[in-house]
């Protein structure tokens, strides 16, 4: 598994959930292992649902789409055999995200998703994502994510 995070070499990602630069943001980091990307991620105190103990839903959601774009990401620059972050500049945003709650989430252990590319095509790229706690599938999502050009990024309102 290489030491570099996708999300390290996603140039200016300012995302809550993705983005290294957003100090309080969740900064999530996601690798390849074989053909799926896992990302273990531990959640924090103030992530809480109601009760305490178990994760926020809308963190989970968070996770999964975060985890699964900068998965679409990684995978287009693979199609493309070359290093993440290279010129030009790849970027993914989510057309829709589907989250399946199945069980409540621990708060207090971390939890680990894992994407998986299901379709791929030069515009559009169809994910699948579990959350795990310990080896309890707690979540699933299935996110489209679009590329859109670079000049998105920087578009002024």
């Amino acid at each position: 598994m290489p030491s570099i995070a996708f999300q390290d070499q996603i140039p200016d990602n300012l995302c809550y959930g993705c983005g290294p630069q957003n100090h309080g943001g969740l900064r999530i980091k996601s690798f390849w292992e074989g053909d799926e990307s896992v990302c273990t991620y531990q959640p924090e105190r103030h992530h809480s649902a109601g009760p305490p103990q178990f994760l926020n839903g809308g963190i989970i959601a968070t996770l999964i789409d975060c985890h699964s774009v900068c998965t679409a990401i990684a995978n287009a620059y693979r199609m493309e055999d070359r290093p993440i972050g290279s010129a030009p500049h790849i970027w993914c945003v989510t057309a829709n995200l589907n989250v399946i709650y199945l069980r409540p989430t621990p708060l207090d252990i971390p939890v680990t998703l894992r994407a998986r590319v299901t379709e791929f095509g030069p515009k559009k790229t169809l994910l699948e994502c579990k959350l795990y706690s310990n080896s309890d599938e707690c979540a699933r999502g299935e996110v489209v994510a679009v590329r859109v050009p670079d000049s998105w990024r920087n578009a002024q309102e």
